[in-house]
């Protein structure tokens, strides 16, 4: 059984649900800012936020913003043990840190000590940035024996210090090196595993990057909590998170908007109809299928299982529930019509 640790009062591992989590883009140490976007992130579904702390400012910043937020802080450490010792004292819920940036291991226990006095959890991690040089050269370069080995020697020292509250990440930009890796550090470690492929870039490359590796994992039972990093505001990271987790179906989120490609068959605009819909039902939460079909071919018969939806004719469209056919709707009234049904379901 794979361990679990508790972020405040949210678990990750073992039974508990995937959760979700994003990391800040403000200064830390500008504390409206960032309980503002902590809060707009919380809205829309994130579970567990992380805060860089580059100085002291912005570790006892901590202090205020936890006042202020509902969901867990992990405060992100790198190079100088006082700033987690500051970050703990200042109730921080986790502490992400490379125990190797950290200095000699005296440094590495202090921290240790301060997060085992709160039994809050550490997150180890380790990217293909960060691999060992030792590891490097033992394993003919960056691969997931390097990765890893690198990972769980980290794992051994805060282990050394009496403390086994953990995390593992062990992240790449390669998203069949972060496959590889996560898949086999899942044989031999039960902590549990943070996914991601880190440096996954700009918005369009990022989902598709993150889509892949996050959910070919999850798909094989590895993972117990996720983080999309897209060169984008946060926001974004956290409602790409959460529809990985909707069409995996481990948790909903908000309408699902099933639409065919469009073929010589369609007689109706029917993308700038599933783009207007989409964008009317960004904010919904309501957990519906919705589908938006180009013909009777791909209408009620292959959208049966769809809550609701349109399939197009000519200048016009038929609205149907559950694969059954409620009534016509002329091309001009299509979205509204739509919208109106969606909100008595």
């Amino acid at each position: 059984m794979k361990k679990k640790v508790y972020y405040g009062k949210v678990p990750v591992g073992a039974d508990s649900i995937i959760t979700v989590q994003s990391m800040t883009n403000t200064a830390t140490a500008d504390i409206n800012g960032t309980i503002n976007q902590i809060k707009s992130l919380e809205s829309l579904g994130c579970d567990i936020i992380r805060c860089a702390v580059p100085d002291m400012e912005s570790a006892k910043a901590i202090s205020e913003i936890k006042k202020q937020i509902e969901i867990p802080l992990i405060a992100d450490i790198h190079f100088d043990y006082r700033l987690a010792t500051e970050a703990v004292k200042m109730g921080a819920d986790g502490i992400r840190i490379n125990p190797g940036n950290i200095g000699d291991r005296s440094k590495v226990f202090e921290v240790v000590k301060a997060c085992k006095e709160k039994n809050i959890p550490i997150r180890v991690g380790v990217n293909s940035g960060s691999v060992k040089q030792t590891f490097l050269d033992q394993y003919n370069g960056l691969n997931k024996h390097s990765l890893i080995e690198s990972a769980l020697e980290q794992v051994r020292i805060i282990e050394d210090c009496g403390y086994d509250n953990l995390v593992i990440s062990i992240k790449s930009s390669d998203v069949r090196l972060t496959y590889d890796s996560y898949t086999l550090i899942a044989e031999r470690t039960d902590y549990p595993l943070h996914l991601g492929v880190t440096e996954a870039g700009s918005y369009s490359n990022g989902i598709i990057k993150s889509a892949m590796g996050i959910g070919s994992l999850l798909l094989n039972g590895i993972g117990d909590t996720i983080r999309v990093s897209l060169t984008d505001t946060p926001d974004k990271e956290v409602i790409v998170g959460r529809k990985i987790l909707q069409f995996l179906k481990i948790r909903p989120y908000g309408p699902n908007i099933i639409s065919c490609p469009t073929c010589g068959r369609t007689k109706i605009d029917l993308i700038s109809i599933a783009k207007e819909v989409e964008n009317r039902l960004s904010t919904s939460k309501k957990d519906v299928t919705v589908a938006i079909m180009g013909c009777i071919v791909n209408g009620p018969g292959e959208a049966r299982e769809a809550d609701i939806g349109i399939a197009g004719g000519k200048g016009e469209a038929v609205l149907f529930k559950k694969g059954q056919i409620v009534k016509k709707v002329r091309e001009d009234e299509i979205v509204q019509v739509l919208m109106d049904e969606i909100e008595k379901i």
